[in-house]
Formats: C-alpha cells, structure tokens, sequence
C-alpha cells in the first residue's frame, strides 16, 4: 500500500460512525524510543539517519500490526501528501519539515503511525476513536514489545527510556485525548479549566498540538510528566482528569440549556443555515461551525447518526483535503469557495434541526 492510496480511505477519525462518545473526540498515546549507541536524529549525520530509518523500517513491516500498511521516506512525499497526513493526526507538522532520512510507517487501518528520526528515533502512536485510553495502552504496549525484541533501544536502568527532549525521559510516553468542549468555550470556563489542568501535571493544547488554535473548541488534553511514574498511573491520573472535564462540560452544555436555551439554539441554528447556504467560508470558520451543529446533535437538536458526518467533516474541511478533491493547485480563497461548496452540498441533505428539548423550544 503507498501513502497515496491510504490517504485515499477513511481513516480512524474521518470514519467514526462506531464512536458514540459526545465530548472525547479521539484518543491518542505516544511512545519516544530511541536506539543504543546511534545520536539522536538532530545531532546524526545524513548516513546515521538513513542508517537508523533503514533499520526501523525493517522492524516495523515485520511486525503483525504493520505488515501491510504503507511507509515511506517523508522526502518521497508530495507536499499536499504530507498536510493531508497532518490533518489527520497520523504525522507531526515537525516530521513533514525534516531533512532527508526521515520516514513515516502507517497501518493500513490508519489507527497506528509510526514517525522515524523525528525528534527521536521512533515516534510510535496509535489512535482510537472516543474514550478508548487502556485499549489504546494495551494495543501500543504489545506493539513497543514487539520492536524491542527486534531493535536495541537506549534505555538506563536510573532514568527509562532515553529520549532527545530530557522531559520525555523516563516512559517516553504521551497519552492524550481530544476533546470537544463548546459548552466550556461559550460559558467562558475554559481558562479556568486550563489552570486546574496544569495544577494536575497536565498540559491543554490546541487542535494538532503545540503551539495551534483550538478551533471548533476542540481541544487535547495529555500529561506532562513522564519520569518517576509507571505509564498504568500516568493513563489512570489522566483518565481521572478527563472523566472529571468530561463532568464539567456537560454541567456547561446543561446550565446554557437551562439559563438561556434561547441563545443557544440561536447560535445551532444560525450554524444551520450557514452550512446550507454558505458561498465562501475559512477552514477556522467551518470548524466552528461544525462544532456547533455537533453540539446540536449531543442536545438531541439532530439525529445521532449525524455525528459521523460531522466528525469526518472536521477532517475533510482542512486544507489539505480540500485541495486534493480539487485535483490541482488553488489558491486560499479558490479553497474557501470550494469548502464552501462540498459544505452546502453536505447539508442539503442533513436532518432538520428540532429545538424542543425536554419541552423548551
């Protein structure tokens, strides 16, 4: 399978028709690794890299989760191949700008990606739709022993797993989850929400990570700490964490249904009707939009099998994937008349909303 052809099938988020979960999007853990005795990838010459990549390639397609994915070197990759495998999560803005001897492996079901000579050696994450934070930890755990019965990773009985960033050290590991809280974002909770988040060791981001927006209130919430503690406590302490926002967003979306409905179902339904009828619209705009109307669908304003639509729809209006249904260069506005278009296409067709709920109307 080449990375062309996989791009061209749904992946872990754009098909979600199985996740009925309302406010965690998806769920993600990352394994740092590194090998004995090479340099880390910043410090290695171009032959050390491609060296390292070779080998890591090698013990990757042996193992059974990856046997037929796709990989390839991220200098053999399109530019628009490598936006559209960071819109979907499956590599890192950093990886699609590294120099040559960098690689990407990908299993066919888009639920495992493993980045080569990133920041470290191995970049190792699987991805699951919804609240899914054991099995995704059980599926990587086996996968990590797996290639270490194959590859000599750089590990000190003092400190764990050796890693390029020193705050990796230890379990090498970030779990995470992506989450989708409007309610917070309208009720203005989210900067408090944030500090009590630090406070635990944990650490807020936007929607592709470090340093991005959270547009469409979408958020990804993971620890920070990974030397001193097993990775069991670490995914139990972050589970806590998220059961409790998870808490505190639907006591939000509950209170702006109570206090002001009114309001509420005007910003639905003013999301409505520009999806159906929009002309022109920016990828942060359709997200927004997007988000509300999937808040709409958890307040049973839409149907529930509207949900999948909207999930996919948070991927398919990024850039990348809208310039490769295009099938030639567009420039920014051509791309947001075209979102636009493949939107009110969409919602031609989806339910109409039903603002009763619980007898307000």
């Amino acid at each position: 399978m080449t990375i062309a052809s996989l791009l061209a099938t749904p992946s872990e988020l754009t098909d979600t028709a199985s996740s009925k979960s309302a406010v965690v999007l998806m769920t993600r853990i990352r394994l740092a690794r590194n090998l004995a005795g090479k340099p880390f990838p910043g410090w290695a010459r171009e032959a050390q890299r491609a060296e390292v990549l070779a080998a890591c390639q090698e013990a990757l397609l042996a193992s059974a989760p990856m046997k037929r994915g796709a990989h390839a070197a991220v200098s053999a990759l399109t530019e628009l191949e490598k936006q559209m495998l960071v819109e979907r999560h499956l590599i890192s803005r950093e990886l699609s700008g590294s120099p040559a001897g960098s690689g990407v492996v990908i299993n066919k079901d888009q639920t495992v990606s493993v980045m080569i000579n990133e920041e470290d050696h191995l970049r190792i994450q699987v991805l699951r739709s919804g609240f899914q934070l054991k099995k995704a930890w059980n599926f990587i755990n086996a996968l990590d022993t797996e290639l270490e019965a194959r590859l000599d990773y750089a590990f000190s009985p003092r400190l764990g797993y050796l890693t390029a960033c020193p705050t990796n050290l230890g379990t090498g590991m970030r779990a995470s989850a992506m989450m989708h809280l409007p309610a917070l974002v309208i009720a203005g909770q989210m900067e408090k929400i944030v500090r009590a988040v630090n406070q635990l060791g944990m650490v807020v981001r936007g929607l592709f990570g470090e340093g991005s927006d959270a547009s469409g209130s979408i958020f990804q919430i993971s620890n920070q700490t990974t030397l001193g503690e097993s990775e069991e406590a670490i995914i139990k302490r972050l589970g806590s964490v998220l059961e409790s926002i998870i808490e505190h967003e639907l006591n939000a979306r509950a209170k702006l249904v109570e206090s002001d409905a009114t309001k509420l179902f005007d910003k639905i339904g003013r999301a409505y009707g520009i999806l159906q009828n929009c002309h022109q619209l920016t990828s942060t705009e359709a997200m927004n939009l997007l988000s509300l109307l999937r808040l709409g669908i958890d307040l049973g304003v839409f149907p529930e099998d509207g949900r999948a639509i909207i999930d996919r729809l948070f991927i398919e209006s990024q850039p990348g994937h809208i310039q490769r249904s295009a099938q030639h260069d567009l420039e920014s506005n051509q791309r947001d008349i075209l979102r636009a278009e493949r939107l009110r296409l969409e919602f031609a067709q989806f339910a109409k909303p039903n603002f009763t709920i619980n007898g307000q109307n």
